[in-house]
């Protein structure tokens, strides 16, 4: 690959309120209780990972259309200007919307298509990084609302942009020691 190449994984994500339980501790008999309003609170993300320096590219949307999606190309190739973009991705309609073809065909130097083969978000490195956010901001937590749900991602957010070592290491990308 040349020093003018990233390869982005991307994928997008809805990460909802009630996707609350996971394994953990209680006293026999006793489920623990995660309360609720009565209402779902999601936060719908599109996001990419740059496989050799672990930034994590995110961005928010209403719906995970194929417009929102055109929005994350662009927002993509504004963060690398001079770079060639080589974007995996899965085989979702979005992907292949006809909405894209003027804009794929004006940045074609610039941006390169790979999709994953059809039922395999394994093979997504991005998908571990969407798991672990849900690990870490909704697995066992109570968000009365949406606001604080969003609280958390951007928290979890931050915290990938400070640590992109620990992205690489999530993904199973061998990290380097500078010694």
């Amino acid at each position: 690959m040349s020093d003018n190449t990233v390869i982005i994984y991307e994928d997008e994500s809805h990460i909802r309120d009630y996707q609350a339980l996971r394994t953990t501790w209680s006293v026999k008999g006793r489920q623990k209780q995660i309360p609720t309003y009565g209402h779902h609170a999601t936060v719908s993300l599109l996001g990419g990972v740059n496989i050799e320096t672990g930034e994590f590219l995110c961005m928010e949307t209403d719906q995970c259309n194929a417009q929102a999606f055109l929005q994350f190309l662009q927002y993509t190739l504004d963060q690398y200007p001079d770079k060639h973009v080589v974007m995996v991705l899965d085989n979702a309609k979005i992907h292949h919307a006809k909405v894209l073809q003027p804009f794929l065909q004006e940045h074609e130097e610039q941006l390169t298509f790979v999709f994953l083969s059809p039922y395999s978000p394994n093979l997504n490195l991005v998908e571990r990084i969407w798991g672990w956010l849900k690990e870490s901001v909704i697995a066992n937590r109570f968000h009365p609302n949406r606001k604080e749900l969003r609280e958390s991602i951007v928290s979890f957010l931050e915290y990938l942009s400070e640590f992109p070592e620990k992205v690489l290491q999530r993904i199973g990308q061998v990290v380097m020691s500078e010694n």
